[in-house]
Order: structure tokens, then C-alpha cells, then sequence
């Protein structure tokens, strides 16, 4: 059983597509093709169920995905225990990260981590979903960590490391009839139309849950992926914000107010898988981000 087939297997079964899986491998769809029924001919079973419109995994598929991911695991740390032996890490460390994330010195933090191990290829991405994207990413084992913003409990099969916390403060236009305030309550926000970041994303769930506790409704106008850039539509009177007082340094013409009546504190948090262990690379990244900021 050639390991690169197992390969080919489990990113179909991830991505259910033998184009994407391909994309994703860096290699033809042909050799994805081929390999995965090379895998099915040996093992003497379907496992994945082809039309001409999607693919989905088999019941044989399903049960075999867990063995073959326990397999390929076995085989990283049998190449990391080697590496390490002839002098550094070496593999692929996959991580994910929010389009703001202003509170840490992400780029930092990497480049410590490249320095002290040169041999290992960094692979940062980010998703249009938010950290709900990252966090189904990291359980999917699609990246293996992730920075995330994601309020009250761990989801499935991930662990959620706290590494800053950023309270959300209140954006309004200067001429805006609430300006001249000191404070403001969550409940008094009713009515008013809102920027605010797409579902997914961790600031928009803060606030969600904010409201939520206090029984106030409120309507969202105008969704932004990046928070940097929502001052902006507030300075030109499309709406008011709450937005992580990280996002809110070297801002102007723009009123900010903080907010009581409800739990408004933006979390920062390293994802990692609660259901498998690490390889080595990625747990020497988690070691160095630990190291510095919890």
C-alpha cells in the first residue's frame, strides 16, 4: 500500500472532489485518478462513490478514512524522528489566520519559528468564512492551527488556546446624537444601523451574543471582511460599529465610546486539533506561540 495513495484518498475524501484534491496536492487529476483506484483494487472495496456530478465517500470509504489518517500520522513522525536525527524539522506546517489580527505579532511570531527552523515551509492562509472557517478547517485537517476569534465553548474536536483578549468599543460618526455620551448601553443601541464583519467572524459573534443577552435586536446594513476598514464607512455616516479597540489605533474624525450592559471582550486563540496529535513541526510552532504569549 503506497503511502502517496493514501494520500490521493483522504484529500478526495476531504475536499470531495478529484479536481480540488489535485489543486491541493500539486499534482494532475489523472495521477489522483489512478492512484485512488489503484488504492480500491488492492483493497478490494469502493471507496468512493463517483457520478458525473459529485463525489462522496463510500461506506467502505468511511470506514477506512480513520485508518488511513492514523496511517499518514505514523508516517510523519516516523520522517520527523528521522529529521531530527540528521539535523532539523523538516515537512509542511499548515496555518490559518483571520484577515485582522492586529492584537499579535503573527508575522513575528512566524518568522521566529522560520529562523530556528529553516527546513520546515510555512503554508499561511486565510478563509472567507472567518474563524467558523478556520475552526472547520482545523477539525477537518485542513490546516493543523489556527488563530482564531471564537467566544464561549471549544467546538468539536478542537482545543481553543486563549492568547489576548481586546474589549469592543463603540464607532460613531462625530454628528452622531449619541457622540457627546461618556458610555453607552448595549440596550440603548437599538435601531441604529450597524457595520459589522459577516457571520463567522469573531467580532460579529461578540456582538451577537452581546445583544442576544439583553433581549435588543439590532440590523446589520453593511458586512466588511476586514475590520481595519470599517472606521472608514462609519466616518461617512453609513452606520455605527462595535469594533476590538486594537482596530481603533490611529483613527480620526470618529467618535468611540465604551459600551456596558453586556460582555463585550473580543478573545484571541490558537486552534489545534483535541482529536490527534501533532507532528513534531507544527507542535514546535504551538511551543514557540505558547512560549511567547500565554
Amino acid at each position: 500500500m503506497e503511502l502517496r495513495h493514501l494520500e490521493y484518498f483522504v484529500a478526495v475524501a476531504e475536499e470531495l472532489s478529484f479536481t480540488a484534491a489535485a489543486a491541493r496536492l500539486h499534482v494532475v487529476q489523472s495521477a489522483v485518478s489512478a492512484g485512488v483506484k489503484a488504492l480500491e483494487r488492492e483493497l478490494e472495496a469502493t471507496l468512493l462513490e463517483r457520478t458525473s456530478r459529485r463525489v462522496d465517500l463510500s461506506e467502505a470509504g468511511a470506514a477506512f478514512l480513520p485508518h488511513a489518517y492514523a496511517t499518514l500520522d505514523a508516517a510523519r513522525d516516523a520522517r520527523d524522528a528521522l529529521a531530527q536525527v540528521h539535523g532539523g524539522l523538516r515537512g509542511t506546517v499548515r496555518v490559518g489566520t483571520m484577515t485582522s489580527v492586529g492584537i499579535i505579532d503573527v508575522p513575528g511570531l512566524l518568522g521566529d519559528y522560520h529562523r530556528q527552523h529553516p527546513g520546515v515551509l510555512l503554508q499561511l492562509s486565510a478563509v472567507p468564512s472567518g474563524s467558523l472557517g478556520l475552526v472547520q478547517a482545523v477539525a477537518e485537517r485542513r490546516l493543523d492551527l489556527a488563530f482564531v476569534s471564537i467566544p464561549g465553548e471549544n467546538p468539536p474536536h478542537v482545543t481553543l488556546t486563549d492568547l489576548a483578549r481586546e474589549p469592543m468599543d463603540l464607532v460613531l460618526p462625530t454628528d452622531h446624537p449619541l457622540a457627546g455620551a461618556t458610555t453607552v448601553a448595549v440596550a440603548d443601541l437599538a435601531g441604529y444601523d450597524f457595520i459589522d464583519s459577516p457571520i463567522g467572524y469573531g467580532n460579529r459573534a461578540v456582538a451577537d451574543r452581546a445583544f442576544a443577552s439583553t433581549g435588543t435586536t439590532r440590523r446589520v446594513t453593511i458586512e466588511v471582511t476586514d475590520i481595519a476598514t470599517a472606521p472608514s464607512y462609519v466616518r461617512n455616516g453609513l452606520g455605527i460599529a462595535l469594533l476590538p479597540r486594537f482596530a481603533l489605533h490611529d483613527i480620526h474624525d470618529v467618535a468611540v465610546l465604551p459600551v456596558t450592559g453586556a460582555d463585550l471582550v473580543w478573545p484571541m486563540s490558537l486552534a489545534t486539533p483535541s482529536d490527534r496529535t501533532l507532528g513534531t513541526a507544527a507542535s514546535a510552532l504551538v511551543k514557540i506561540i505558547q512560549d511567547r504569549l500565554t
